[in-house]
């Protein structure tokens, strides 16, 4: 699994908001995008992935802008990058919903990346929005 750009800004948006979101108050994409140094344009095709995923809530409008659905210690890194990114699966026959390939009761090397997609993935849901502040 390599991390593209959009699941390390969503990390980075996140813990913006964990960090500057205070008593449910919405925080502006400009600030931000000022904060974090992401563009505008690129934070909002994030956030919206954010928002689908029901990690944030977005409102529109005077005194709009985003904030979080949860406390900032009841998320996990794994669900933030799932949110970002889809599947975090090391190779394509262990993604969700992907058909068993037709060589998996053969596969010498299923077991392992069986394990390596447990290991990442039990550790990115280990880690908590909040060990990250």
């Amino acid at each position: 699994m390599i991390a593209s750009t959009k699941g390390r800004y969503a990390l980075r948006v996140m813990t913006d908001m964990a960090e500057y979101g205070k008593d449910g108050e919405f925080i502006s994409l400009k600030d931000i995008a000022s904060r974090e140094e992401i563009s505008e344009k690129y934070l909002e095709a994030i956030m919206k992935l954010l928002v689908e995923n029901k990690l944030v809530l977005g409102h529109r409008g005077k005194g709009g802008g985003y904030r979080l659905v949860k406390k900032p210690d009841e998320y996990t890194v794994g669900e933030i990058i799932r949110a970002a990114e889809g599947d975090i699966a090391p190779v394509a026959c262990l993604a969700q919903g992907a058909q068993k390939c037709d060589r998996y009761d053969v596969c010498r090397t299923v077991s392992m990346w069986e394990k390596l997609d447990s290991l990442v993935n039990d550790y990115l849901d280990g880690v908590k929005l909040t060990d990250l502040l």
